[in-house]
C-alpha cells in the first residue's frame, strides 16, 4: 500500500522533471463562490495534467531491466500522455490503449510522445483484456491509471506542494476538492494532506450519472457506473474506484460531490476567463463544485485542483460561445 513515505520517495525520483504548479486566486471566483478559493493549477503540469507525476514516478520505480522491454497502459488520454512522455524520456518504448472516442488532441498528443496507440471501443471491449493480452505478447510492463502504489505516490507530490503552499499564504483550514475517476490523485493527495496537513479536509467531484466514488463513499462499499461512456469528462469516467484507492478514500476523505456538465462548461470558461488558464470538462469538476455546490461544502477556504487541460478547441469554443 501507498504510504508517506513512498510519496515522498517518488518526489525525490521525479526532482525537476515536473512542475510546482502554483496557486492561482481570483476575487470574481470568490465572489461568486462566497468564500476564498485557491486553485492548484495542475493543467499546467507537463503533458497538460498531474498524469505525468505518476507516470514518470511509476517508470522510474521499475527495476531497470523490466523498464528496458517497455511499458503499456490504458487511458482516455491524460494518464497516456505522462505514461508515453516518461517513457519516452528514459528511452523505453510504450503502447497504449486509448478509447476511440477520446479527445483527438490527446491520441494526436499521444502519439508524438512517442507511443504505439491502440484504440478499443470502451462501450463493447475490455481494455484490462487488451492490455494483459499485449503486455503478455510483448514483454511489457503494465502501468494502471491509478490502482498502483506508484503511480498514487507519484499523484500524492500534488498534496506535498499543495501542503506547503497552503502554509505559505497562512491557510490553517481548508477542503481541498479534487476531480476524481478511479482515485489515484484524490487518494494520493489524501496520504499526502494526511500526514502534512491534517486540518485540510480533501472532497471528491465527479460529473453527474457518473458519480460512482461519491456513491461507494456514501454506502461505504465500491459501487458502479451503470454507464461507461457519454460524458464531456472524458477524463474522469472510470467503471468504478479502485480496490486500492478506495479504501483510503473511504478512510480520508469527506462526502463527494457531483456537479452537471454544464456546471464543468462554465467553471471551464471562468477558469478562462479569470484565472487565464484552459482546463478541460473532467478537470473543472471540483472548480465547479466550488462555485456552484457551496451548499455542500462547509470551509471558508477551498483549495481546487484543476487537473488537467488537454481540451479539444472546439469543445472550448462552444463552451465560450454559451457561456462567456
Amino acid at each position: 500500500m501507498t504510504d508517506i513515505s513512498m510519496i515522498e520517495a517518488a518526489r525525490q525520483r521525479i526532482g525537476s522533471q515536473a512542475i510546482r504548479t502554483p496557486l492561482l486566486s481570483s476575487h470574481f471566483l470568490d465572489e461568486i463562490a462566497g468564500r476564498k478559493i485557491f486553485v492548484k493549477a495542475e493543467c499546467l503540469q507537463r503533458t497538460g495534467s498531474f498524469k505525468f507525476r505518476g507516470g514518470w514516478s511509476a517508470v522510474s520505480g521499475l527495476a531497470p531491466d523490466v523498464r528496458q522491454r517497455g511499458v503499456i497502459a490504458f487511458s482516455s488520454g491524460n494518464h497516456a500522455q505522462g505514461v508515453a512522455l516518461a517513457a519516452k524520456l528514459h528511452g523505453v518504448p510504450s503502447v497504449i490503449i486509448m478509447p476511440h472516442d477520446a479527445p483527438k488532441i490527446k491520441i494526436e498528443n499521444t502519439k508524438a510522445y512517442g507511443a504505439e496507440v491502440v484504440l478499443f471501443d470502451r462501450a463493447k471491449e475490455d481494455r484490462d483484456a487488451i492490455g494483459a493480452k499485449l503486455s503478455q505478447e510483448r514483454g511489457l510492463t503494465l502501468i494502471k491509471p491509478f490502482d498502483e502504489p506508484l503511480v498514487i505516490a507519484g499523484q500524492g507530490t500534488v498534496g506535498l506542494e499543495i501542503a506547503e503552499q497552503g502554509k505559505e499564504l497562512g491557510i490553517e483550514k481548508a477542503e481541498v476538492l479534487v476531480p476524481c475517476g478511479g482515485g489515484g490523485l484524490t487518494s494520493g493527495i489524501a496520504l499526502a494532506l494526511d500526514a502534512k496537513a491534517p486540518t485540510y479536509k480533501v472532497r471528491t467531484c465527479e460529473p453527474e450519472k457518473f458519480d460512482d466514488v461519491a456513491r461507494s463513499l456514501a454506502s461505504g462499499k465500491i459501487e458502479r457506473n451503470d454507464a461507461l461512456a457519454g460524458s464531456i469528462c472524458d477524463a474522469i469516467i472510470t467503471p468504478q474506484p479502485g480496490n486500492i484507492t478506495f479504501p483510503l478514500m473511504l478512510n480520508l476523505c469527506g462526502k463527494g460531490i457531483a456537479v452537471t456538465e454544464d456546471e464543468a462548461l462554465r467553471a471551464m470558461v471562468l477558469a478562462f476567463l479569470r484565472l487565464k488558464i484552459v482546463v478541460e470538462p473532467g478537470g473543472a469538476v471540483a472548480l465547479a463544485a466550488a462555485l456552484f455546490h457551496g451548499d455542500e461544502l462547509e470551509a471558508d477556504t477551498l483549495i481546487v485542483v484543476a487537473s488537467g487541460g488537454n481540451v479539444d478547441p472546439d469543445v472550448m469554443a462552444s463552451a465560450l460561445v454559451r457561456f462567456a
